[in-house]
């Protein structure tokens, strides 16, 4: 179902740079990187390894700097927040499914998805009830009581997407969700992401290797060290053999 071309815009970059050291040695990720992203609308950044796709990323979530440029999030201007007061943003506006989990090892997996709620104090009866609601939607039902050295890589993947769900945030940043997971269960995680963006208005900006998760996105826009590019949706395998 496509995004409706009138939502309102809930994400807009502008003229973004990044870059590593001081001006007389520094070294370019990525500059000019300009994109907006609507509520409901699924966007697919893709690039060559290396180019910085997880450090855009880390910036538009407030927890990397950049050296140039705008992030507005509803308006809201990531760079002119402080530290503390872009925490709070991020705990009340971001869902965040990182690439390495970052699950916390000494919490149970229900304990781990329920952290947004818990910061957010919206750890009550109605909140225990989402947090089963979305293990079951990750195909983790009755899991809820173990530690995360008891899962598997794919289910640990499956615990980030669920915590990063769990609260409704408006907008949705996640790094190769599908990375760690069979493609069955892949398929699955992508229909819950989509519905998810659809259902709830979020804005979700997806970094992926996946041709399969690229090709369902609204937009595929390819990051280079030069900037954003907008780009048709990727070919299927099949699709590129044939042509």
């Amino acid at each position: 179902m496509p995004h409706p071309s009138a939502a309102p815009v809930l994400l807009e970059v502008k003229e973004l740079a990044k870059r590593y050291g001081d001006d007389a040695q520094s070294s370019t990720v990525f500059e000019q990187v300009s994109c907006s992203v609507q509520a409901g609308e699924f966007v697919a950044v893709v690039g060559d390894s290396g180019v910085g796709k997880s450090t855009f990323l880390n910036c538009l979530a407030g927890l990397d700097s950049w050296q140039q440029g705008r992030i507005l999030h509803q308006g809201t201007d990531l760079s002119s927040l402080d530290e503390t007061r872009r925490a709070i943003w991020r705990r009340q506006h971001l869902g965040f499914v990182f690439q390495a989990f970052h699950v916390l090892p000494h919490l149970d997996v229900a304990q781990n998805v329920a952290l947004p709620l818990m910061l957010l104090g919206r750890m009550n009866a109605q909140g225990q009830q989402r947090v089963e609601q979305v293990l079951q939607a990750v195909g983790l039902a009755g899991l809820g009581s173990r530690l995360p050295q008891q899962l598997s890589g794919g289910q640990l993947q499956r615990v980030a997407i669920a915590r990063a769900l769990v609260h409704s945030p408006p907008l949705l940043l996640a790094d190769e969700p599908t990375g760690n997971l069979d493609p069955g269960t892949a398929q699955q995680i992508m229909d819950l992401l989509l519905q998810q963006t659809r259902e709830q208005h979020t804005a979700l900006v997806l970094v992926t290797h996946s041709r399969e998760a690229a090709r369902r996105a609204d937009r595929v826009l390819r990051l280079t060290a030069q900037g954003m590019q907008r780009q048709g949706q990727m070919q299927t395998p099949t699709q590129a053999s044939n042509a």
